[in-house]
């Protein structure tokens, strides 16, 4: 318990929760350029925190080009993060390449955009009304499995947001592999 306590100590302060409204924050491309989320963000937008070696991340990575080719011309953004420090540019790009994506893949330098969200997990979603408000966060459907999925969270909260009403539920527990943070000095 002690060690629990200890963690979640360590873990900095989340900024953006549920039903707060997200401010700007800096993103890089896989080439190094600098982006500005506000350059990103559409009427509705999903930011997705993934990996290039999670295995449940990629578990998602065919559902996650689905929900881009459906929703996408519907007016949602997507932003995907990769925040792992282990996983260099190069290889997101790589990973990005190989697995199709027809979205771009941004690097969270120093995993300081997964901390002004509290992510901790990949795969991991949070979804934006158009004034930026976080709607919805959580888990994009209930299993690992394709097959087995019985609840396609991030699809209903989507499907919700565009046609004018509440997200429910509006947080769901995500699963995957923990984001591999820089240590942090104090």
């Amino acid at each position: 318990m002690a060690a629990a306590a200890l963690w979640a100590a360590s873990l900095p302060a989340q900024e953006f929760t549920l039903g707060s409204k997200v401010g700007d924050f800096g993103l890089r491309d896989v080439k190094g350029a600098p982006v500005a989320f506000e350059k990103l963000k559409g009427r509705v937008t999903v930011i997705g925190f993934i990996a290039t070696q999670c295995p449940i991340s990629n578990d998602y990575n065919e559902r996650m080009k689905a929900l881009y080719t459906d929703y996408s011309p519907r007016g949602v953004r997507f932003v995907f993060i990769n925040s792992n420090h282990t996983e260099p540019a190069a290889e997101v790009e790589e990973h990005a390449g190989k697995n199709g994506f027809p979205f771009p893949v941004y690097k969270d330098d120093n995993n300081v955009v997964a901390d002004r969200f509290g992510a901790q997990l990949t795969p991991e979603v949070f979804v934006l009304d158009a004034g930026g408000v976080i709607r919805y966060h959580g888990a994009i459907d209930d299993s690992r499995v394709a097959a087995r999925i019985k609840a396609h969270h991030l699809r209903k909260s989507l499907d919700a947001l565009l046609a004018g009403q509440s997200v429910a539920p509006a947080d769901t527990r995500a699963f995957g592999c923990t984001i591999k943070r820089v240590k942090k000095t104090s």
